[in-house]
């Protein structure tokens, strides 16, 4: 596989192994669950890229019977054509058989343009549903970090009768960000590898559009990543402060 390519199989990998550390970490959170889904789509979806990227045989069948078919009833009206003004010099700026000739030869190309898009349309609608899929589950990643609020481990905020369980550690919060993190950009890899086999602007709109969503929902748990961080360095330089002050005489 060249480094030019997505690797269907590599991108599972890294999704397997995710999972495994998701569950390790956080067993009984929702989040390990929504990891465990997306590993199970992307299992789906080696076996949908595979039917996208191979041609529909029964379909390409007929198209080959349409254009037999068109050619011989062409060829048909061509000798009858001939045939008649072999017996019929006199008829040679007739336009009797070939007005049938010319109706034939536009039914069939009709009938053959309308066979090739028809299998293009059945792999797009596989496509688009496969990224549908994706566009879904990146809106689930984002409604398991909704709620993880940045400054709840230093307790900088008095709790209210509705406010949601708040019990990670510091440490636990920042990787459970993480991982959401590592979730939505896994998220877009695997729809990135629909316009890789199939090569068709509605599926690559998409795909672009996955992308800029699942770059804008991490954007937003680096963001909360970045709030812990700093906190806990202004929280360090507070206390190494406080601690270096001279006593009072």
């Amino acid at each position: 596989m060249p480094y030019t390519q997505l690797d269907h199989e590599k991108i599972s990998d890294t999704l397997s192994r995710l999972q495994a550390r998701v569950t390790e970490r956080f067993p009984d959170r929702g989040i390990s669950n929504v990891c465990a889904e997306l590993l199970q789509i992307s299992r789906q979806q080696q076996a949908n890229l595979q039917e996208i990227s191979h041609p529909h045989v029964r379909l390409r069948t007929l198209v080959g019977l349409v254009l037999a078919a068109g050619l011989v009833m062409i060829g048909w009206g061509i000798f009858q054509k001939v045939r008649l003004l072999t017996n019929n010099p006199g008829e040679i700026y007739s336009f009797e058989g070939v007005e049938a000739i010319v109706n034939i030869t536009l039914l069939v190309s009709a009938g053959v343009w309308f066979l090739l898009n028809l299998e293009t349309r059945i792999k797009r609608e596989q496509a688009l549903k496969g990224l549908h899929q994706l566009r879904s589950i990146a809106h689930v990643i984002d409604m398991h970090q909704l709620t993880k609020d940045p400054v709840s481990p230093l307790n900088l905020y008095q709790r209210t009768k509705s406010s949601p369980e708040r019990d990670l550690t510091v440490f636990q919060l920042i990787r459970y960000l993480d991982y959401c993190a590592e979730m939505l950009s896994l998220t877009g890899k695997l729809a990135a590898l629909y316009v890789q086999t199939l090569n068709d602007s509605a599926v690559a709109d998409t795909v672009n559009e996955i992308e800029d969503l699942t770059a804008s929902l991490s954007q937003k748990v680096w963001q909360k990543v970045m709030i812990i961080r700093l906190g806990i360095t202004n929280s360090e330089t507070h206390t190494a402060g406080a601690s270096n002050e001279a006593p009072a005489l």
